[in-house]
């Protein structure tokens, strides 16, 4: 998918919008140096062109009863186009992996997996991960503590 240009304007309405998506449309023009309308249909095309792609509440983890999180890296059997595809549609359906690439490398894939405790992360593990056709072996690393996560991409 090719880049859109983007305007300092633009790149300014973007770093707003990622701080706080639910800014208001006259607080966002205030922000970066414009009225009202203009600003609004600025927002609208970078909505439309895909660069502004959804809206989000951001949660805590930790406040909601999540505080493990496992990084667990999956290796198939086979890597035909079959196989990546029923994996990667069978881990899109499960809502504790709430990250999940596909890598080149060592490894088919790489997932961040969140849980209760460890005991809940062993139930998804044997009730879930475990039963997935064509997974040749996985590995779980628990993570410790966080140091930096953001959703603020550098524009």
């Amino acid at each position: 998918m090719p880049s859109v240009e983007l305007d300092a304007i633009d790149r300014r309405i973007l770093r707003e919008l990622q701080q706080d998506g639910s800014l208001r449309n006259d607080f966002l023009a205030q922000r970066v140096g414009l009225s009202p309308a203009p600003t609004l249909r600025r927002v609208r095309a970078l909505e439309k062109s895909g660069v502004i792609s959804r809206y989000a509440a951001l949660l805590d983890p930790e406040r909601i009863g999540l505080g493990v999180r496992v990084k667990v890296d999956v290796r198939l059997t086979s890597q035909t186009r079959e196989g990546i595809d029923a994996f990667s549609k069978a881990v899109t359906a499960m809502a504790e992996v709430v990250e999940c690439m596909i890598l080149f490398g060592e490894w088919d894939y790489q997932m961040t997996v969140v849980a209760r405790d460890v005991d809940d992360y062993q139930r998804f593990v044997f009730g879930k991960l475990s039963k997935l056709p064509n997974i040749a072996t996985y590995r779980s690393t628990l993570v410790m503590r966080t140091v930096k996560h953001t959703t603020v991409m550098p524009v």
